[in-house]
């Protein structure tokens, strides 16, 4: 008997010679460089889009809006999440084609270390001023009083006018630190980093006078303060850095009440390397009158500021999510020496369904500021006009949405 054995070949996986003859209809995958000038031809495609509003022209907000650039009489600074910032439904768009007299400053999340400089807009300089002619030990002898207080991890210290020193016929702060006392009278040693990591001199401090920051600190991921340095002393002994201890002294409440600016530092990871630079995220001047619009315990609501006799001037709205809202609220911690400001209204955001919000009186950061803009006085007609363009935005929103859920639906 003879045995005629066809050899069996092996095909690699995922390819059968036979499979195209059997399936005429079916169509090659693309190579990955026509995927990408297929890519690149529909981006080039792609519909018109709003320089302003950032919508495509065809829903574009601008010709909506009928009085744009109200002057509104309170001033707006809107701190915004970098998340918000490109959103198709971020409301705070519409404020800022809508509102004069506002300033947006946009906030990224702290990942690893941020650090914020405060200094006094109209400021008598609470450390030694440098004028002309003012011989530095004439200087010293001034502010024999003047102390600066460092609250960290390990308790208060106090640096004092002892700190001076005139050495070697140059001005300079002696660095002898390793003698300085607690406030609890423990002893502590430490090195000129632990107080001069802050990016803020002493010595520059001083000899800037009225520019010399009235507080410096340094934060961490979720608002964790790990160092806090400020020029009042306080009433009380602090267990942690807390910056609305400060407030527990009546000088430091009349010198920011005056006004104050705010610089944010913080430290970021270059994508290519491991090596982390430090930039500058926003600089803003908070004028006085200004109060922080977020629903905290320690909140008022609007009858309390005639209570107060506090006139707001300027009101500060975070813009993006309540999660995101809060952790911007910790991370910025500059915002508890500011009155914080609440709501309460038993309204539903238009937002409706399109974005959900945590319970009833959660609104948009739109119907947030109308509506205490209202409160406050400000009769603008046109402030209802932008209730009605951010209505007719989520509007566009749910039928785009309802559009594609159809074509998907009919395939």
């Amino acid at each position: 008997m003879i045995v005629h054995c066809q050899p069996w070949i092996r095909l690699s996986i995922g390819y059968n010679p036979l499979y195209p003859i059997l399936n005429p209809f079916h169509k090659p995958k693309p190579k990955l460089s026509q995927t990408l000038k297929m890519v690149a031809t529909e981006a080039n495609s792609k519909r018109p889009f709003c320089p302003s509003c950032s919508k495509p022209a065809q829903l574009c907000l601008c010709n909506r809006i009928n009085t744009p650039g109200l002057d509104n009489s309170v001033t707006l600074t809107i701190l915004q999440h970098s998340l918000e910032r490109k959103h198709p439904l971020n409301s705070a768009k519409i404020a800022r084609l809508g509102l004069k007299n506002l300033t947006v400053a946009t906030v990224f999340d702290v990942n690893q270390e941020a650090q914020f400089v405060v200094r006094l807009l109209e400021q008598k300089s609470e450390m030694v001023s440098f004028q002309k002619g003012l011989d530095f030990d004439q200087a010293v002898e001034n502010v024999e009083t003047e102390e600066l207080v460092f609250d960290g991890d390990g308790g208060t210290k106090v640096f004092g006018s002892t700190s001076l020193a005139h050495t070697g016929g140059e001005r300079s702060l002696t660095k002898e630190l390793s003698s300085v006392q607690a406030v609890d009278n423990s002893t502590i040693v430490t090195n000129e980093s632990e107080f001069f990591h802050l990016e803020v001199d002493p010595m520059e401090a001083v000899q800037r006078g009225n520019e010399a920051p009235v507080i410096t600190a340094t934060i961490g991921k979720y608002g964790v303060i790990s160092s806090l340095c400020h020029n009042w002393m306080p009433q009380t002994h602090m267990q942690k850095p807390k910056f609305s201890k400060i407030l527990a002294s009546s000088a430091a409440r009349d010198a920011l009440g005056r006004g104050f600016s705010v610089k944010k530092l913080q430290k970021r990871q270059h994508s290519a390397s491991m090596e982390s630079e430090e930039c500058e995220e926003f600089e803003l001047e908070v004028p006085p009158g200004s109060v922080l619009l977020f629903p905290t315990v320690c909140a008022i609501g609007i009858d309390g500021l005639d209570a107060l006799d506090h006139d707001v001037k300027n009101l500060i709205v975070l813009d993006g999510t309540w999660a995101k809202a809060k952790r911007m609220y910790n991370e910025n911690p500059w915002l508890e020496l500011l009155p914080h400001l609440k709501l309460d209204l038993n309204k539903m955001s238009l937002y409706s369904e399109v974005r959900s919000q945590p319970k009833v009186g959660c609104l948009s950061t739109l119907e947030s500021i109308v509506y205490t803009l209202k409160a406050l006085g400000d009769t603008h007609e046109g402030l209802d006009n932008l209730l009605d363009v951010f209505e007719s935005m989520v509007e566009d929103q749910r039928r785009c949405k309802d559009e594609r859920l159809s074509k998907v639906s009919s395939v």
